[in-house]
């Protein structure tokens, strides 16, 4: 389905504004990149689930907090608010902050990056099959 081009500037823009039913919030424009799900990194291996609701829910009502725990993932979480506002108020005030020796890194989740990996990785198993197939070795 196509729409005019009217129409998909209209939905652009109201995808990439941010209202809340505050009065304060109201018609404040955020930046591109913020959204409801922040990355955090450098988290203490040892952190529990119940402190990180107690760290990031003093900005908002939290929907999900996920911890890696896998030893590549160690030491990383998601965090996912109800409201974009609160997630930005989070990022703001806790990236840099010290919890039990460590300081986090709080980034906001961008998913192109994640996809950019994995077509990375498909590109270099494509170009290695094509060389072992021509016969050719670095």
């Amino acid at each position: 389905m196509f729409f005019p081009i009217e129409v998909c500037w209209f939905l652009k823009t109201q995808n990439s504004m941010a209202f809340s039913g505050t009065k304060a919030n109201a018609q404040v424009r955020l930046p591109a990149e913020v959204n409801r799900i922040l990355f955090v990194r450098n988290l203490p291996f040892k952190i529990s689930s119940e402190e990180m609701y107690d760290l990031f829910g003093k900005y908002g009502p939290i929907r999900q907090v996920r911890l890696g725990n896998s030893n590549d993932t160690r030491g990383t979480a998601f965090v996912v608010y109800e409201d974009i506002f609160d997630a930005k108020a989070a990022c703001d005030h806790l990236s840099g902050f010290n919890i039990m020796g460590r300081y986090l890194i709080v980034l906001y989740f961008n998913p192109t990056k994640q996809t950019k990996k994995l077509d990375l990785a498909a590109k270099e198993a494509e170009i290695n099959e094509m060389k072992s197939k021509y016969g050719m070795h670095d």
